[in-house]
């Protein structure tokens, strides 16, 4: 749902920037790049020292970026499978980086051994998550199937619950506790979209493989009439 409206609202609006910024002669690529970096800075300086606000703040600013140098290369003309692959490899950079500054929070001034481990849960789950899908797109299958959390989702839930925890520090009540519990329904929701995709995957490999056995065995019985039917012209004709 978030990448089908929210995505197609913000192309929108970011249009005229990504126009402005071929004019200034800026590359998809050089976006990429800063986005990127916005992002590992944004989440790994503030975040461990407890300013999600701010924190939030700066790494939502950058995050568009992934849409900005999408949009650049398509007016280019540009978009290739080099950018493709700079793109979802840079995308895997910042989430690690925005749930490593919540490890080192809750390890550190956080002081929470166990959101340290969700978070921790968060970020490895959220890597295989894209590993299982590229790596069943890798052998040839399509894994057709709706995650329940997927990276849009986790990036959403989790960037407006700290974003929110963070005004506890301007003196809002009770609302820190958002940020938890946040972590909490990503962890879940990360497990089941897992558990979906290796289902999936597992299905259509079991599919795959019965429709290959299927097409062998037809082949078989062709190349045997063929056979048999050379072999009865034959004996016709002595």
């Amino acid at each position: 749902m978030l990448n089908k409206y929210a995505r197609a609202f913000f192309t929108r609006v970011l249009t005229p920037f990504a126009a402005f910024l071929i004019r200034r002669g800026v590359s998809p690529d050089t976006v990429t790049l800063i986005g990127t970096a916005g992002v590992v800075a944004g989440a790994l300086v503030f975040y461990p020292m407890g300013e999600f606000f701010w924190g939030t703040v700066v790494i939502t600013l950058f995050v568009f970026s992934d849409l900005v140098d999408g949009n650049m290369a398509r007016q280019l003309g540009r978009s290739s499978r080099w950018g493709a692959f700079l793109d979802s490899t840079l995308d895997r950079v910042a989430d690690g980086a925005i749930f490593g500054g919540f490890i080192l929070w809750y390890a550190g001034g956080g002081d929470d051994l166990v959101l340290c481990a969700v978070s921790i849960f968060c970020l490895a789950s959220g890597q295989v998550v894209s590993y299982t899908k590229a790596r069943g797109e890798s052998i040839g299958l399509p894994v057709a199937v709706n995650g329940l959390v997927e990276r849009a989702e986790r990036l959403v839930i989790s960037l407006v619950a700290a974003g929110l925890s963070g005004l506890h520090a301007f003196g809002v009540p009770g609302i820190q506790y958002l940020l938890p519990v946040a972590l909490w329904i990503v962890a879940v929701g990360s497990l089941v979209t897992l558990i979906q995709r290796v289902v999936t995957v597992r299905r259509e490999s079991a599919e795959a493989e019965e429709a290959a056995a299927a097409q062998d065995r037809a082949g078989a019985q062709d190349n045997g009439g063929e056979q048999h039917n050379a072999s009865h012209g034959s004996e016709a004709a002595t």
